[in-house]
């Protein structure tokens, strides 16, 4: 049996911003059921790298493909359809509640002037419950904590329904228990529905926890991938962060702290 068509791959990608070099001649696969965590340090170029994924910046050289089809060669609709993006940051110009906003993710579905239709309202409703904005759906997005905030952006991705996810640090201003629960719904939908997520996390031991693998931005175009368990250790993250690491076995799994 032949191997299932990667939802998304590069083909020796070579991605820069500035002088910084981001990725050089860099192949990829993201495949249905894998849940990877994009790992850097500050201004290691995580951000405009997932930007470079979605088809918003152009690599310096090399392919990108969604299915069997160069990103390039498709509308900005289509890719809306199989390719969702987190933004680090929300900027709301306009009131609308928290309800529209969410229901905007249906918006790649819709044509011009058309309204949502009774199934898209059932799964907004459903989203809102599922990430615990039932009883602000009628809030002014303006008016939300940034924890709210993040919570709506993450349904409102949900609701395009995409069978690929990259988000550019999602557990922004959300606690532990949201976070937890973030994470434990993302890895449950990669499982079950065969989506196929890429994120970027500060947090390496959520990172070990959650994802199926790992993406490494060490620098100077160096990148290291490939599943936790083969990735993840203590002498890497050194070289990654810059700082020594300690080595913990906990109850769920391989932990590090800073030395």
């Amino acid at each position: 049996m032949s191997e299932a068509i990667p939802l998304l791959s590069a083909d020796r990608l070579t991605v820069e911003v500035g002088d910084t070099r981001i990725a050089q001649d860099w192949s990829f696969r993201l495949r249905a059921g894998e849940s990877w965590c994009l790992l850097g340090r500050n201004g290691a170029g995580k951000t405009t790298l997932l930007h470079t994924l979605a088809g918003l910046r152009a690599p310096r050289g090399g392919n990108l493909l969604l299915g069997q089809t160069p990103l390039r060669a498709l509308k900005r609709r289509q890719i809306a359809r199989r390719l969702a993006l987190l933004l680090q940051q929300q900027h709301d110009s306009f009131p609308a509640s928290v309800s529209e906003t969410v229901a905007q993710g249906r918006h790649p579905y819709l044509r011009a002037w058309q309204w949502e239709s009774a199934a898209d309202h059932a799964l907004v409703a459903d989203l809102l419950r599922r990430f615990g904005l039932e009883t602000l759906q009628a809030r002014n997005v303006q008016t939300l904590s940034g924890g709210e905030r993040q919570r709506v952006a993450i349904a409102t991705l949900m609701a395009q329904q995409t069978g690929i996810l990259l988000l550019d640090e999602p557990l922004n201003h959300l606690d532990v228990n949201h976070r937890l629960r973030l994470l434990t719904n993302l890895q449950h939908d990669c499982r079950a529905l065969g989506r196929a997520l890429m994120m970027s996390l500060h947090d390496v031991n959520l990172a070990a926890r959650f994802c199926s693998h790992a993406l490494l931005l060490l620098g100077d175009g160096d990148v290291r991938q490939g599943p936790i368990a083969a990735v993840l250790d203590a002498p890497t993250l050194e070289q990654l962060y810059g700082h020594p690491m300690l080595e913990l076995e906990t109850p769920v799994g391989r932990a590090w702290l800073p030395a």
